[in-house]
């Protein structure tokens, strides 16, 4: 009976082992499976953290500044003018005989314009010429009337020393020397009279013959005659005018001549350019009314000090038009290719930061820290702009930076995209 009952009890025994080895395994199972879910939460979480720190870093795309051009052009209005401009005046008054030559007439240096009929003029040429006539006249019994005198001088002279001679020997009384003596005496005073009426006569001929060739200059500008190559651009007077030449009144303009090959075009450059502009620099014009076309020409000379109410500097351009297609008075555009004071660097116009302190551009350098850069801002080409100062040709800079872009700021460079 005891036996059976310990066999009984071996046998429970041995069971419940098993059952307590299995629970305990069934709960390793469920410890293990707890433990991995744990740890796969605790990695995704990390995961997500590292992902979510990384996204917090902006993303920037990085770009090299291009070199910008070492000439730049600036368009300037100008005023296109004549290389030569002239009125012209009557320099004789009379009237108006004859016109050759009309507006818009193209015209050589020398060449007659118009005949004024002059008859005073005329004759006072002859006045003079007779009064010439007479004074040359003068001259010449002033002349003869000299060597007549000089004649008597030396009878005078000659006389004089003979009874000189005898007077020391005792041969003639000296009250009879003494008016040989004396009629020399007047005779030399007489010939010294006669020479200055020579001189006198010799002179007034002089003036005479001035006067003359003073007339007959003026008696020349009868004939009005075009003082260079030209075009005459008007023309004011009419056969039969009466031309003043200013003697009591207010002289008429009769023609006005333009010299139009070359031209002469004058641009105020402003003084930010103004180093650029040098005798030599090319420049192109173009016209309203050639759309299309433009006219080469080249910088000839500049004021040399600025414009004190403008601050601007005088530039004249040289244009050639020797096919007459350009007009004096037009307006002209003046394209001038001036070098850059200093190097510049072209940017995108998105890598502009707009703030309240400044423009700014933000570049990446040390360890991925972003930068800003304070920059001045030349020219504006639409889509890029020219960076005067500032910026480095080896700078990485930001293509599109973020508003919130600040110094010191860690950012992730990635490749632009391709556009």
């Amino acid at each position: 009976m005891k036996r059976v009952i310990s066999d009984s009890m071996k046998a429970n025994s041995g069971r419940g082992a098993t059952a307590l080895i299995l629970i305990l395994c069934v709960a390793a199972v469920v410890a293990l499976v707890v433990a991995r879910g744990i740890n796969d939460r605790v990695a995704s979480a990390n995961a997500v953290r590292v992902e979510t720190a990384k996204v917090a870093i902006p993303a920037v795309s990085v770009i090299a500044p291009k070199m910008g051009a070492m000439q730049n052009e600036i368009v300037l209005p100008g005023n296109v003018q004549a290389f030569k401009d002239a009125p012209i005046y009557a320099r004789a008054s009379g009237y108006l005989k004859k016109w050759y030559v009309d507006i818009g007439g193209k015209v050589k240096a020398g060449q007659l314009l118009a005949d004024i009929d002059a008859p005073e003029i005329d004759q006072q040429v002859r006045q003079a010429q007779a009064g010439l006539e007479q004074a040359k006249a003068s001259f010449e019994q002033a002349t003869a009337n000299f060597e007549q005198g000089r004649s008597n001088q030396q009878l005078a002279k000659v006389t004089a020393g003979r009874w000189n001679s005898l007077v020391e020997k005792g041969a003639v009384s000296k009250q009879d020397n003494d008016q040989y003596q004396a009629q020399y005496q007047a005779q030399d005073a007489n010939l010294r009279a006669l020479e200055k009426a020579v001189a006198a006569s010799r002179s007034n001929v002089a003036a005479l013959e001035a006067d003359v060739a003073r007339l007959t200059e003026l008696q020349n500008y009868k004939q009005v005659r075009a003082p260079f190559d030209g075009v005459v651009t008007a023309r004011n007077t009419d056969t039969g005018a009466l031309i003043n030449a200013g003697n009591g009144g207010a002289a008429q303009e009769l023609f006005h001549i333009a010299a139009v090959s070359p031209l002469r075009v004058y641009v105020n450059v402003p003084e930010a350019s103004s180093r650029g502009a040098i005798p030599g620099v090319p420049a192109k014009l173009t016209l309203a009314e050639f759309p299309g076309r433009r006219f080469p020409g080249k910088v000839v000379r500049v004021a040399g000090a600025m414009d004190a109410a403008s601050r601007t500097l005088l530039t004249e351009v040289e244009v050639n038009n020797d096919a007459g297609t350009l007009l004096p008075g037009s307006y002209a555009q003046v394209h001038l290719k001036l070098a850059a004071a200093s190097p510049s660097l072209i940017v995108p116009v998105g890598a502009i930061l707009f703030r309240g302190e400044g423009q700014r551009v933000g570049i990446v350098r040390n360890a991925n820290k972003a930068d800003l850069a304070v920059v001045v801002v030349g020219k504006d080409y639409g889509t890029e702009v020219e960076i005067l100062s500032g910026l480095a040709p080896t700078d990485q800079v930001i293509e599109n930076p973020p508003d919130s872009l600040v110094a010191g700021m860690e950012v992730r460079v990635v490749q632009p995209q391709k556009k």
